[in-house]
């Protein structure tokens, strides 16, 4: 392992510790830790931490993995933006996490940080980094959309006031959902395949987000987790998660990445949600606060 790549993986290790410790304390419950290994031999080789909370007071699923894996050739979910490396050996390595809130007044969040190294037959290793953050409300409120984003700027601005706008935008069309068009939630920032600033620059950017999670997420968590509320919003909640199934099964890349690559399938699906359903054709009624999530939160729309 180069220094670079040990680097990167203290940070990550440091970096789901931190958060699963802090969100342990809010929910009151303790995280489930799973150490995992994929011995050699496998196509995929590798190991990781999946921490996961259950049935907890604030959060009804919450799921923060770990992983650093190595394989012979990419996937192509990895390699559409960068043909030349198709086939390629790589490394990879990241923190991933969703947090499924039991109040339905408390936003779903997610977040994810990584690298990608990859050996071409030719050439050196190319390395480079993806990840970002982003809300899925069921109810909107407008300053929670507000801090969340602001605090996402904030962690960006000191790489290039060019990188919230530009991340922010690549969010709004990541996090879509093609076949409902319907955005998943109020967006975030998202980046990948980015090496710009060079192997410095661009861990530091990675940095800055991942140590901004927590700043962005438990000031609205705190706002909203006492809330009351009733089977109306339950229902209503659970009908939402839906859409946050269908987006993580039909258009996820890193949903793919993990699957295509033979990856360990329950740490990579522990972001759906433990209850969730469908209804056929359901519409909202004008003036109606979940006809106001549709109409003024699952929009693209600047909230700074």
């Amino acid at each position: 392992m180069s220094k670079q790549t040990h680097n990167v993986r203290d940070y990550l290790s440091d970096l789901q510790e931190r958060i699963t410790s802090t969100v342990a304390l809010v929910d009151g419950a303790a995280f489930l830790v799973d150490k995992w290994k994929k011995p050699a031999g496998e196509t995929l080789q590798g190991e990781g931490i999946t921490q996961i909370l259950e049935g907890g007071a604030v959060f009804e699923r919450a799921g923060c993995g770990f992983s650093h894996v190595k394989g012979p050739r990419l996937p192509p979910s990895a390699t559409q933006h960068r043909p030349e490396l198709s086939g390629a050996p790589f490394e990879a390595m990241g923190v991933s996490l969703v947090f499924h809130p039991r109040n339905p007044y408390v936003p779903t969040v997610h977040m994810n940080v990584r690298m990608i190294a990859a050996t071409p037959a030719q050439g050196d290793a190319v390395c480079w980094f993806g990840g970002g953050m982003d809300l899925t409300p069921y109810y909107g409120f407008e300053e929670d959309a507000v801090h969340f984003h602001t605090t996402c700027r904030n962690a960006l601005d000191p790489f290039g006031v060019d990188k919230y706008p530009r991340f922010k935008t690549w969010c709004d069309e990541y996090f879509y959902l093609k076949h409902r068009d319907e955005q998943r939630g109020i967006g975030g920032v998202f980046f990948d395949d980015f090496s710009e600033l060079g192997f410095d620059g661009s861990f530091a950017m990675l940095r800055s987000v991942g140590d901004a999670f927590l700043d962005a997420y438990l000031p609205i968590v705190d706002r909203r987790k006492a809330m009351p509320y009733g089977e109306r919003e339950r229902g209503f909640q659970l009908y939402r998660r839906g859409r946050y199934v269908e987006f993580n099964l039909v258009w996820d890349r890193g949903t793919h990445f993990g699957l295509q690559s033979g990856g360990r399938s329950e740490s990579i699906l522990l972001s759906m949600p433990p209850l969730v359903s469908w209804s056929y054709n359901r519409t909202t009624q004008k003036g109606t606060p979940e006809h106001r999530l549709y109409q003024d939160f699952l929009v693209r729309k600047d909230w700074i």
